[in-house]
């Protein structure tokens, strides 16, 4: 089936993969990005850009009003090219506020435009220590310390915002992202998945899977995504 998408971080890492996905499925698509020199980039593969600040709630209101979605991706990150190490600590930070603040943006407008469904991007090395691998079930580290508190808190905020809200709320719990754009080529962490894999679950979850959240991870030992696979059909390899 196709929709009406709005797609908020059309240029980011995932965005932009997805992007190419949804267009090729043949959804019509309204994607974000905060650079007025990447709107040319998204209008090549036949997504109308919107320049927008998710901090401007009343900007960004406007502008999923405007492309009236049934769908909308929540794709936004704030972190260095190649997640530089010596630049990691502010963009967490940066990060943080985002998915606390902007997503209650996102979410607002996404109601308020009447769509029906929410996909938003977490973390899935998120989890409290104990039992592996971990479900999504399994509760968070709340108790982190130090830069990882900052992070988590932002994630915690993210996914109740989403689960929250009056529509189908949608969270993917990406693992450590490797591929184009991801600062390495090859599988990192100890729950890794290729960025084009992580586009295509959310590309699935348009039409598959309730509301709640999925583990999207390549097999191993400290993360199950046996939801994912179940639930919405995906497979980290095709």
């Amino acid at each position: 089936m196709r929709h009406r998408i709005f797609l908020a971080g059309a240029t980011g890492v995932i965005g932009r993969r997805l992007a190419t996905l949804l267009r090729e499925a043949g959804h019509t698509v309204t994607g974000t990005t905060r650079s007025h020199e990447k709107t040319d980039a998204l209008r090549a593969i036949g997504v109308a850009p919107v320049v927008v600040d998710v901090f401007d709630a009343e900007a960004l209101a406007r502008a999923v009003a405007t492309a009236e979605p049934e769908i909308v991706i929540h794709q936004l990150t704030d972190l260095p090219r190649g997640l530089d190490p010596t630049k990691m600590e502010d963009a967490i930070r940066r990060n943080a506020r985002l998915r606390t603040e902007g997503t209650r943006h996102l979410v607002d407008a996404a109601v308020a435009a009447g769509a029906r469904r929410l996909i938003a991007q977490s973390i899935a090395w998120a989890y409290a220590p104990g039992p592996e691998p971990h479900v999504e079930d399994d509760p968070l580290d709340v108790g982190a310390q130090g830069i990882r508190a900052i992070s988590i808190g932002g994630i915690v905020a993210l996914e109740r915002a989403v689960l929250d809200a009056p529509l189908e709320g949608i969270v993917l719990r990406y693992g450590q992202l490797y591929g184009p754009g991801s600062g390495t080529d090859a599988p990192a962490g100890s729950s890794p998945v290729h960025v084009d894999a992580a586009a295509r679950a959310a590309l699935l979850a348009i039409d598959r899977g309730a509301r709640g959240i999925y583990n999207v991870t390549e097999p191993n030992l400290h993360v199950s995504a046996d939801k994912a696979r179940s639930e919405l059909c995906w497979r980290p390899d095709t």
